[in-house]
């Protein structure tokens, strides 16, 4: 594994940055995702736009909530696909590589090293939102009433599903990590109040939907994308930020253990 791209810690100047440091993980990290980049935002939109008009298929011509959550679920399906899915794989492939170990042995602050790697997972995930946005809108027939929030709720989404994400792939075996993914893509997809209301679950499942971070993640997206029918609830706003500290927290506890 080869890069171009060096991280000091230090310069003739003195000690480097952590805003630099930040910026030169990126940039290693787009480059030795260079090839792989753009097929993983054109499956993020075609993942967008097949969950509209496949849910359409199936549902036929809703009512006007069931039109509300669906025209919101692709884009927020999009976000935590991303972050629940798609990063456990890819830390579980770093750690299997070996390139995960590589950057732990890098003299750069645990915290710097997780914010970049949680921000390129958040970025692959917003071209598929945004287009999931706009093609749930037209296929439903919905007006949308868009928050300014918008700019932070969707950034926030996707970075707390990253973080729950990368805290699992670390903290589990590759092999499981990589398995529990994949059981994640149909709860996503079947078993989660994203694109229907919670309350046509069984009580048991409703009930667990209540403590997981899926339920609220999905409820700040409607409360932003239609602000003028959805609110976020303040329980569900306490549920989040538990998990955020939680994810956070045990991603980088496992970061600064020594290799």
């Amino acid at each position: 594994m080869t890069s171009a791209v060096t991280l000091p810690v230090t310069s003739a100047r003195g000690v480097v940055p952590a805003f630099r440091q930040f910026g030169l993980l990126m940039e290693w990290q787009f480059r030795r995702s260079a090839m792989m980049m753009p097929l993983l935002v054109i499956i993020q939109i075609l993942l967008a736009t097949t969950t509209v008009f496949g849910y359409g298929l199936l549902i036929g011509t809703p009512t006007p909530l069931a039109a509300a959550y669906l025209a919101t679920g692709a884009s927020t399906v999009t976000l935590i696909m991303v972050g629940l899915v798609l990063t456990p794989q890819q830390v579980s492939l770093a750690k299997t590589e070996g390139s995960l170990a590589w950057l732990r042995t890098l003299p750069v602050p645990r915290l710097v090293f997780l914010a970049a790697d949680l921000t390129m997972y958040t970025l692959v995930a917003l071209p598929g939102t945004v287009l999931g946005v706009l093609v749930g809108a037209w296929r439903f027939g919905i007006t949308l009433s868009v928050s300014p929030w918008i700019l932070f709720a969707a950034p926030l989404v996707s970075f707390i599903a990253a973080a729950v994400g990368y805290s699992s792939a670390l903290l589990l075996p590759p092999q499981v990590a990589q398995m529990l993914s994949q059981v994640l893509v149909f709860v996503i997809l079947l078993f989660s109040p994203i694109s229907f209301p919670a309350d046509r679950m069984p009580t048991w499942l409703e009930s667990v939907h209540h403590w997981l971070p899926i339920e609220p993640l999905a409820e700040l997206m409607r409360a932003t994308l239609l602000s003028d029918q959805f609110t976020m609830p303040t329980r569900s706003a306490i549920v989040l930020g538990g998990w955020t500290l939680a994810a956070v927290a045990g991603a980088g506890a496992v970061l600064r253990q020594r290799t």
